[in-house]
Protein backbone atom coordinates (compact mmCIF):
# COMPACT_ATOMS: atom_id res chain seq x y z
CA UNK A 1 0.00 0.00 0.00
CA UNK A 2 1.05 3.10 -0.64
CA UNK A 3 1.13 5.95 1.80
CA UNK A 4 0.00 9.76 0.80
CA UNK A 5 0.43 12.52 3.20
CA UNK A 6 -0.18 16.51 2.24
CA UNK A 7 1.08 18.51 4.33
CA UNK A 8 2.52 22.20 5.39
CA UNK A 9 6.04 21.87 3.89
CA UNK A 10 8.87 22.31 6.20
CA UNK A 11 12.44 24.10 6.14
CA UNK A 12 13.77 20.90 5.87
CA UNK A 13 12.07 19.92 2.73
CA UNK A 14 13.41 22.83 0.91
CA UNK A 15 16.41 21.15 -1.17
CA UNK A 16 13.96 18.88 -2.28
CA UNK A 17 11.48 20.87 -3.43
CA UNK A 18 13.95 23.05 -5.23
CA UNK A 19 15.28 19.56 -6.80
CA UNK A 20 11.82 18.63 -7.79
CA UNK A 21 11.12 22.11 -9.06
CA UNK A 22 13.75 21.83 -11.58
CA UNK A 23 12.89 18.57 -12.71
CA UNK A 24 9.37 18.92 -13.04
CA UNK A 25 9.74 22.43 -15.00
CA UNK A 26 11.82 20.29 -17.47
CA UNK A 27 9.57 17.21 -17.62
CA UNK A 28 6.73 19.05 -18.19
CA UNK A 29 7.63 22.13 -20.21
CA UNK A 30 11.13 20.84 -22.41
CA UNK A 31 10.56 17.43 -22.96
CA UNK A 32 6.52 17.34 -22.67
CA UNK A 33 5.66 20.37 -24.35
CA UNK A 34 8.87 20.76 -26.56
CA UNK A 35 9.33 24.20 -25.66
CA UNK A 36 13.02 25.07 -26.88
CA UNK A 37 13.79 27.40 -24.57
CA UNK A 38 17.60 28.42 -25.47
CA UNK A 39 19.84 25.95 -23.52
CA UNK A 40 22.30 28.28 -22.36
CA UNK A 41 19.83 30.05 -20.81
CA UNK A 42 17.34 27.35 -18.98
CA UNK A 43 19.95 26.21 -16.50
CA UNK A 44 20.43 29.99 -14.98
CA UNK A 45 16.40 30.02 -14.83
CA UNK A 46 16.46 27.05 -13.44
CA UNK A 47 19.04 28.02 -10.92
CA UNK A 48 17.31 31.65 -9.89
CA UNK A 49 13.69 30.07 -10.27
CA UNK A 50 14.21 26.84 -8.64
CA UNK A 51 17.86 26.95 -6.87
CA UNK A 52 18.13 26.18 -2.64
CA UNK A 53 18.59 29.47 -1.79
CA UNK A 54 16.05 31.23 -3.85
CA UNK A 55 13.29 28.07 -2.43
CA UNK A 56 14.88 28.63 1.26
CA UNK A 57 14.19 32.13 0.86
CA UNK A 58 10.68 31.79 -0.36
CA UNK A 59 10.12 29.34 1.42
CA UNK A 60 10.29 31.06 4.73
CA UNK A 61 8.51 34.24 3.55
CA UNK A 62 5.83 34.45 5.95
CA UNK A 63 3.29 35.84 3.23
CA UNK A 64 3.95 32.81 1.20
CA UNK A 65 2.12 29.22 2.14
CA UNK A 66 3.86 26.06 0.89
CA UNK A 67 2.67 22.17 0.66
CA UNK A 68 4.01 19.07 0.00
CA UNK A 69 3.08 15.69 -1.23
CA UNK A 70 4.99 12.55 0.18
CA UNK A 71 4.56 9.13 -1.41
CA UNK A 72 6.19 6.81 1.29
CA UNK A 73 7.85 9.68 2.51
CA UNK A 74 9.50 11.04 -0.90
CA UNK A 75 8.05 14.47 -1.27
CA UNK A 76 6.56 14.27 -5.25
CA UNK A 77 4.33 17.38 -5.58
CA UNK A 78 4.37 20.56 -4.10
CA UNK A 79 2.27 23.46 -4.01
CA UNK A 80 2.99 27.69 -3.68
CA UNK A 81 1.01 30.16 -2.58
CA UNK A 82 1.57 34.40 -1.99
CA UNK A 83 0.32 37.75 -2.25
CA UNK A 84 -0.60 38.06 -6.32
CA UNK A 85 2.09 39.57 -8.53
CA UNK A 86 0.17 38.71 -11.47
CA UNK A 87 0.31 42.00 -14.20
CA UNK A 88 -3.32 42.51 -14.34
CA UNK A 89 -4.99 45.66 -13.88
CA UNK A 90 -7.72 44.50 -11.49
CA UNK A 91 -5.31 42.56 -9.32
CA UNK A 92 -3.80 43.77 -6.00
CA UNK A 93 -0.83 42.72 -3.78
CA UNK A 94 -3.50 41.87 -1.47
CA UNK A 95 -5.44 38.98 -3.68
CA UNK A 96 -3.99 35.53 -3.46
CA UNK A 97 -2.05 33.77 -5.97
CA UNK A 98 -1.38 29.78 -6.69
CA UNK A 99 2.26 30.48 -7.63
CA UNK A 100 2.94 26.78 -8.20
CA UNK A 101 1.57 23.67 -8.55
CA UNK A 102 4.04 20.40 -9.40
CA UNK A 103 3.54 16.92 -9.18
CA UNK A 104 6.55 14.84 -10.66
CA UNK A 105 5.92 13.12 -13.55
CA UNK A 106 6.10 9.57 -11.92
CA UNK A 107 3.27 10.76 -8.89
CA UNK A 108 0.81 12.34 -11.72
CA UNK A 109 -2.39 10.42 -11.90
CA UNK A 110 -2.55 9.76 -7.80
CA UNK A 111 -4.81 12.59 -7.61
CA UNK A 112 -2.01 14.52 -6.24
CA UNK A 113 -2.45 17.91 -7.91
CA UNK A 114 -6.14 18.14 -7.25
CA UNK A 115 -5.45 17.35 -3.43
CA UNK A 116 -2.50 19.85 -3.12
CA UNK A 117 -5.02 22.39 -4.98
CA UNK A 118 -7.97 22.26 -2.56
CA UNK A 119 -5.41 23.03 0.16
CA UNK A 120 -4.12 25.95 -1.67
CA UNK A 121 -7.40 27.33 -2.55
CA UNK A 122 -8.43 27.58 1.22
CA UNK A 123 -5.68 29.27 2.30
CA UNK A 124 -6.12 32.05 -0.98
CA UNK A 125 -9.66 32.23 0.31
CA UNK A 126 -8.44 32.63 4.19
CA UNK A 127 -5.54 34.66 3.04
CA UNK A 128 -6.78 37.23 0.48
CA UNK A 129 -8.92 40.20 0.08
CA UNK A 130 -10.24 40.03 -3.15
CA UNK A 131 -9.85 37.76 -6.11
CA UNK A 132 -8.16 34.84 -6.43
CA UNK A 133 -4.99 34.14 -9.39
CA UNK A 134 -3.06 31.59 -11.34
CA UNK A 135 -0.87 32.23 -13.99
CA UNK A 136 -1.16 29.23 -16.02
CA UNK A 137 0.90 28.20 -19.62
CA UNK A 138 -0.60 28.81 -22.80
CA UNK A 139 -0.77 25.11 -24.01
CA UNK A 140 -0.87 23.61 -20.80
CA UNK A 141 -4.69 22.65 -21.15
CA UNK A 142 -4.92 19.61 -18.76
CA UNK A 143 -4.15 22.37 -15.94
CA UNK A 144 -6.14 24.89 -17.39
CA UNK A 145 -9.53 22.02 -17.41
CA UNK A 146 -8.47 21.21 -13.33
CA UNK A 147 -8.21 25.24 -12.99
CA UNK A 148 -11.65 26.09 -14.74
CA UNK A 149 -13.51 23.21 -12.71
CA UNK A 150 -13.02 24.88 -9.91
CA UNK A 151 -14.57 28.28 -11.37
CA UNK A 152 -10.74 30.45 -12.61
CA UNK A 153 -11.64 31.92 -15.61
CA UNK A 154 -9.50 33.53 -18.38
CA UNK A 155 -9.01 36.98 -16.79
CA UNK A 156 -5.93 38.21 -19.92
CA UNK A 157 -2.55 37.27 -21.14
CA UNK A 158 1.06 37.73 -20.35
CA UNK A 159 4.92 36.76 -21.34
CA UNK A 160 6.38 34.90 -19.24
CA UNK A 161 10.48 34.91 -19.54
CA UNK A 162 12.45 32.71 -19.65
CA UNK A 163 15.66 34.01 -20.65
CA UNK A 164 15.23 35.55 -23.67
CA UNK A 165 12.22 32.89 -24.65
CA UNK A 166 8.84 34.30 -24.04
CA UNK A 167 5.74 32.05 -22.87
CA UNK A 168 2.38 32.87 -23.30
CA UNK A 169 0.67 32.68 -20.03
CA UNK A 170 -3.10 33.36 -19.29
CA UNK A 171 -4.02 34.49 -16.20
CA UNK A 172 -6.65 32.89 -14.52
CA UNK A 173 -9.14 34.72 -12.10
CA UNK A 174 -11.44 32.88 -9.76
CA UNK A 175 -13.67 36.05 -7.56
Amino acid sequence: MTDVVIRPARPEDAPAVARLGQTTFVETFVEGFGIPYPPAELEPYLESSFGLATTTARMADPAEAWWVAEVDGTVVAFAQTGPNALPHPDGRPSHAELKRLYVARSAQGLGLGTKLLAVALDWMAANGDGAEWIGVWSGNLKAQKLYAAYGFEKAGEYEYPVGSWRDREFILRRG
